[in-house]
């Protein structure tokens, strides 16, 4: 991932157009604040729009009304999303709750931003339950685009020795997605690799979902046997 200093931002998105690029992912760590600070590159993200017609997609972390000045300047906010109290008290031990996300989504419907909120199957130290709730309350709200990501345990952190989401439990709330979701379901690029994410993409191809990020070629060669298949290069929420 590149890391541009602020001045170098302009210039950076410039030579990604001219390289063939179609858009690009504004991310980061989140400040005291629990924000992404991307608001500071508010001049810079507008000259980007006025040169470019890349397409801008934002993590935003815990944005407020201050925040929808700049927000005009993307064209889509990805989201990660938990539907569970004591998950978001013990995973990412921060004072916040489902309904402090739940203002976010509504901050950014109302305001017509686009948000394409991400669910992180197994977040909870591999165990899955709260993902269905999850999706009950995203479902009322007018989103187009529902990301599924899948937990990668990793080295260094605290769940480096927790076992990889089963797979077929993994799929139960791909499956659940696709019941409830009017709008589209995206694999997104995170979830484990190998032989788990052979077997995970295949059943998501079954499971009807819109798209996939990253799928073996295996899998891609696969899928042209069993449905439509159109290759684009773009973010999973484009």
């Amino acid at each position: 991932m590149k890391k541009p200093k602020k001045r170098e931002l302009l210039d950076f998105c410039l030579n990604l157009e001219r390289s063939g690029g179609l858009g690009c992912l504004l991310s980061g760590g989140m400040d005291s604040r629990l924000k992404v600070p991307i608001d500071k590159y508010a001049d810079e993200l507008r000259k980007i729009k006025e040169k470019t017609r890349l397409k801008l997609n934002a993590h935003v972390g815990f944005i407020d009304e201050s925040d929808l000045e700049w927000l005009k300047y993307v064209d889509v906010v990805s989201l990660d999303f938990v539907g569970d109290d004591d998950v978001i008290r013990r995973v990412y031990r921060i004072d916040k709750t489902v309904d402090d996300y739940l203002r976010i989504i509504e901050l950014l419907t109302e305001n017509g931003i686009r948000v394409a909120p991400h669910i992180t199957i197994g977040l909870d130290f591999g165990r899955i339950h709260w993902e269905y709730r999850a999706i009950d309350l995203l479902v009322q709200y007018p989103i187009d685009v529902l990301v599924l990501d899948v937990l990668i345990p990793t080295k260094g952190t605290e769940m480096e020795r927790v076992p990889k989401p089963d797979v077929e439990e993994s799929l139960e709330i791909v499956k659940y997605a696709r019941e409830r979701f009017n709008g589209e379901i995206s694999i997104g690029c995170m979830r484990p690799t190998g032989q788990w994410r052979v077997e995970f993409d295949k059943g998501a191809v079954l499971a009807g979902v819109d798209r996939l990020t990253n799928p073996p070629r295996k899998v891609i060669e696969w899928a042209k046997s069993v449905r439509e298949v159109e290759i684009i290069y773009e973010c999973c929420v484009m």
